[in-house]
């Protein structure tokens, strides 16, 4: 069995999301012969944003769910918090690629809801950790 399970499966399929989002930026970018920017173009604006947006929020999806699994190991909780945040990231990419709002706006508020509980979570858990070492 993997020693992290939960964390190696939510990287391999961020990294499978983002070379699709990656890939839909370079072949908008070679159809409108555009290198850098966006060519005033709204489509090519789209899948940059999409793009843009995973990259900024995968990576601490992924510390969040090693963090968790650092700790609870292989319980079903961790499966579920990776699950959301699968969902809402592959809900966020559909919504700023079809410019629908009533798609981004609940995977934002899944990811962010997501996020805080288990950041706070984690806190208390570490906190809980340096009391009962003595610091």
């Amino acid at each position: 069995m993997l020693p992290l399970p939960v964390t190696i499966f939510i990287t391999a399929v961020f990294v499978l999301m983002l070379t699709v989002l990656s890939l839909m930026v370079s072949i908008r970018r070679a159809q409108l012969n555009v290198l850098s920017g966006d060519g005033d173009d709204n489509t090519l604006r789209r899948r940059i944003r999409a793009h843009g947006n995973f990259v900024e929020n995968a990576p601490l999806c992924i510390l969040l769910i090693l963090a968790i699994e650092a700790i609870l190991a292989t319980s079903t909780i961790i499966w579920i918090v990776a699950a959301i945040l699968i969902a809402s990231r592959i809900l966020h990419a559909i919504g700023t690629l079809t410019r629908s709002k009533r798609i981004i706006a609940p995977a934002m508020v899944m990811q962010h809801i997501t996020l805080a509980i288990c950041g706070v979570w984690l806190l208390i858990q570490s906190l809980g950790n340096l009391s009962a070492a003595g610091i």
